[in-house]
């Protein structure tokens, strides 16, 4: 507990960035609007992130069943995370913010030109500490699990390492970003109550929020909402209270 009788602000928040769509159609405008228009809020809550003492923000950009969506909406979205890096990193790294990405990368429909400016932001951005920004970009949890699975078999294959002493943490160590904490607070705007394949592994014991608000109308304000509310919580890991 912290001085003032709460539970200490989460080190680490992820959220699952929902409800662009919904938010352009509603106004009648196409869904690649919404997308564009969520920027402001991620940017808004990336300051608030700050402003909490938040050490840890992860954000699903993209996700490996979002493929599935219509071409010219995957296409915006790829344009996007390109623009995005162009024109904000600088203000990034001015912020003290380290940008890292975690998700596959190398999947042939992300375009060299895309893998490109990924590699130069999270170099320009290493040195930072004010706050380790993560981009899940085509990112799912059930084959992050999958590769850390194969790449411990192959080390057991070749002796390696002995099987017998694979255990829980030997598995997160083999993850995309084994230095992440695991989240104490995941947040889904829009009020869907799922997870997506997101953070499965690593969101065991995280504490979730499920805001109704669509994501260009998120804020700081409610991402602070969303931390108080954390805060008052009691998180006892599988133990008893006081225990």
């Amino acid at each position: 507990m912290s001085g003032d009788g709460l539970r200490p602000v989460p080190r680490h928040v992820a959220i699952v960035m929902d409800g662009n769509g919904r938010w352009a159609e509603a106004r009648g405008e196409p869904r690649i609007y919404g997308h564009a228009r969520g920027e402001t809020a991620l940017f808004d809550v990336i300051e608030g992130a700050i402003g909490l003492g938040i050490e840890w923000l992860t954000v699903y950009a993209f996700s490996t069943e979002n493929w599935s969506r219509p071409d010219d909406e995957v296409a915006f979205l790829m344009q996007f995370n390109e623009d995005l890096l162009l024109r904000r990193r600088e203000e990034l790294d001015a912020m003290g913010v380290r940008i890292v990405f975690i998700g596959d990368r190398d999947d042939p429909r992300v375009s060299d030109r895309l893998r490109g400016h990924i590699a130069d932001t999270e170099a320009l951005t290493s040195d930072n500490r004010v706050l380790t920004l993560v981009f899940a970009f085509n990112y799912g949890a059930r084959r992050e699990i999958v590769e850390a699975a194969r790449a411990l078999a192959a080390s057991a294959a070749a002796g390696g390492i002995d099987p017998e002493t694979i255990d829980a943490a030997a598995i997160a160590g083999a993850l995309y970003l084994a230095e992440m904490p695991d989240p104490d607070l995941i947040i889904r705007s829009s009020g869907e109550l799922r997870l997506s394949n997101f953070l499965l592994w690593q969101a065991a014991y995280a504490e979730f929020a499920f805001p109704d608000t669509l994501w260009p109308d998120f804020t700081r304000e409610h991402l602070a909402a969303c931390v108080a509310d954390y805060r008052r919580r009691g998180r006892r890991f599988g133990g008893v209270a006081g225990g």
